[in-house]
């Protein structure tokens, strides 16, 4: 058990009814999840308010309850704390709860619209390459030296970071790479973690279904940077025009990547085939597996993390070499009818253009791109019809189709995507419902040395359709079909 009042040390406290020097058993904000001697956080949430449980979360047992607006009638026995934002008071808890476990490793933060899950999936990559007890954190999973855990959210609630961070140092993990997103930001997640360096890729056109306009979107990513500690250092790419903004209020080390600009770390493309790219990085050359020039990004952020870790530099360089491609990242096969297929999590209208314009650049011309590509339901819509004009006009062939339509309609959504077809591209297009079949449409037009993308769900092994989840994996849907058209 831990003393209460430890737990919320740093917590901003507007009121206190009852002692705070008792101990509890453990931290929820789930009342369902209450056990006896529970400290309780109210948490005002997008879809319910935690206020409305207090009193199941007392019945449970309950010792304790955290909240913005303490209630009419308290429970005798029970320390009721009000604070300003219970969102930050939990996070500040979770650190404490856990011994405060970020400032025991290296934790470095990745956030971006594009390339997260690829640069902090590619520094665990390298830095277990490099004999390190490595952490990460990202939308694909949560990893603690080897081991594997699931995770459903890109930035977890604060009771799970700080929970697997507990573990990590339990394993001796040394460093650890964490993907955080404008939500996790905006709701607190990352509040009272000790950061090593935090890494900015760009910034582009999503989530504006959450935070309304690109100027909150924006900030709050900023934010991330503006609380850094000064030994801790700050990475950003500046050939996005969000990169300075970034580093504005920071009071961390400065450093910049790009590859148009001058800045601290330098990349050009020297050759760009579907086998891999030769870079040249601050006047080295390496070859590397991934490819396109959002890849090129992605490396040289790689290569400036780890000299600002402390690796040394011909060993960065032959360890970025070796670097596999994460799952659902331009992930791509040939089949046996040389019909080359690719699989890609692109599910912004700039992710989508960077993958179509890396597949344009390296085909000859004589071959057709296919595009199969839809929006995720109850998300911002305001991307659907750029996302349908930048298939229908980058591609020979676009098939608009359901991503995860969660509780929307799935052709309200594709005709969402219609509209932003251009009319001389209408001819262009087929609209298909069901994936799988517009995925196995998208390999029957296809032919010898075609290419077919399909985009949005990468990684992503399921489907979501009004709040039920079906297996759904687009890489191996697209294996077994054009295996079985080969036939």
């Amino acid at each position: 058990m831990k003393s209460l009042r430890d737990i919320l040390y740093g917590v901003g406290l507007t009121a206190v009814s009852g002692t705070t020097n008792t101990k509890v058993n453990a931290v929820c904000f789930d009342s369902r999840e209450v056990g006896t001697d529970d400290v309780f956080v109210a948490i005002r949430g997008t879809l319910t308010d935690g206020h409305k449980y207090i009193t199941a979360a007392i019945d449970n047992g309950a010792k304790a309850i955290v909240c913005e607006a303490l209630p009419e009638k308290m429970t005798d026995g029970v320390t009721y704390v009000e604070v300003k934002n219970a969102h930050t008071a939990l996070a500040i808890m979770a650190s404490n709860f856990f011994d405060n476990p970020s400032k025991n490793l290296k934790l470095v933060g990745v956030t971006g619209t594009n390339g997260k899950t690829t640069v902090s999936s590619l520094l665990y990559q390298m830095f277990k390459k490099a004999g390190y007890k490595v952490g990460l954190i990202s939308t694909i999973k949560i990893m603690i030296d080897g081991v594997e855990h699931e995770t459903l959210h890109t930035t977890p609630d604060p009771l799970t970071i700080n929970g697997r961070l507990k573990q990590m140092n339990e394993a001796g993990v040394e460093f650890c790479f964490m993907e955080v997103s404008s939500h996790g930001i905006h709701q607190k997640r990352t509040q009272g973690l000790v950061f090593e360096g935090a890494i900015f890729t760009n910034l582009s056109h999503d989530h504006l279904d959450y935070h309304k306009t690109f100027a909150e979107y924006r900030d709050t990513k900023k934010s991330l940077f503006d609380g850094l500690p000064k030994k801790a250092f700050a990475l950003t790419n500046i050939d996005d025009k969000n990169g300075l903004v970034m580093l504005q209020n920071t009071e961390a080390r400065k450093y910049t990547y790009a590859l148009k600009s001058y800045a601290d770390y330098r990349c050009q493309i020297l050759e760009n085939q579907f086998d891999g790219q030769l870079l040249k990085i601050n006047d080295n050359e390496l070859w590397s597996k991934l490819i396109g020039h959002f890849n090129a990004y992605n490396m040289l952020a790689i290569y400036a993390t780890a000299e600002l870790l402390g690796l040394e530099k011909f060993e960065t360089l032959r360890l970025l070499s070796e670097l596999d491609n994460v799952d659902g990242r331009f992930q791509y096969f040939i089949s046996k009818e040389k019909i080359t297929a690719i699989v890609d999590y692109a599910h912004t209208p700039d992710a989508l253009k960077n993958v179509l314009e890396t597949i344009n650049t390296l085909r000859t011309g004589n071959e057709n791109v296919i595009t199969v590509v839809g929006c995720g339901g109850d998300r911002d819509r305001s991307k659907r019809p750029v996302m349908g004009h930048i298939a229908s006009e980058m591609s020979n062939k676009a098939i608009f189709t359901s991503d995860n339509p969660r509780t929307e309609p799935p052709q309200a959504i594709i005709e969402e995507m219609e509209a932003g077809v251009e009319p001389q591209n209408t001819k262009k297009i087929l609209s298909i419902e069901n994936r799988k079949q517009a995925i196995k449409t998208a390999c029957q037009m296809a032919v010898a040395h075609d290419i077919i993308l399909v985009a949005g769900k990468g990684h992503e092994t399921y489907q979501e359709t009004n709040g039920t989840r079906v297996d759904f994996d687009d890489f191996k849907i697209l294996k077994e079909l054009l295996a079985e058209l080969a036939k």
